[in-house]
């Protein structure tokens, strides 16, 4: 099974911004630990961060033929981005929206997610373990 792994905008600066809200894992221990947790799920994974939109979205038509799921950070993207609802809706993968921080008790503005009615699951508010739990949840289906 392939997994495609999308990390959205700031997320590069993962162990600097700021770490009482994202943690102090680096983007790389981050991406350490899922491919370890794919390899012992036998998944495939490839992983990219981008913090542009239309890279983003190129991203997901460029491997939309290789994935058979999707783990996919939009950052801030998540509160506003039609375009990459649109783009995650037209693949037509099964795809787990994940958050490090709990989106849902932040600011106001950042409760409502316009990619969550387009994706099979939502995981917030657990760290790097939403990034592993999502690839467990995507290797179950």
């Amino acid at each position: 099974m392939n997994i495609l792994v999308l990390h959205g905008p700031n997320l590069n600066l993962l162990g600097e911004r700021e770490p009482e809200v994202y943690g102090r894992e680096t983007l790389a221990g981050v991406n350490a630990a899922i491919r370890k947790e794919a390899r012992m799920l036998g998944l495939s994974v490839k992983i990219f961060q981008k913090n542009g939109e239309g890279q983003l979205i190129d991203i997901l038509h460029r491997h939309r033929k290789w994935a058979d799921g999707v783990v996919f950070n939009p950052g801030a993207y998540t509160h506003y981005s039609y375009a990459l609802r649109d783009a995650v809706a037209s693949i037509r993968k099964p795809t787990v929206e994940v958050h490090l921080s709990d989106i849902k008790k932040r600011e106001n503005w950042r409760r409502v997610s316009v990619i969550e009615p387009v994706c099979v699951a939502q995981i917030r508010g657990r760290g790097i373990k939403g990034y592993l739990d999502a690839l467990r949840l995507l290797k179950g289906l």
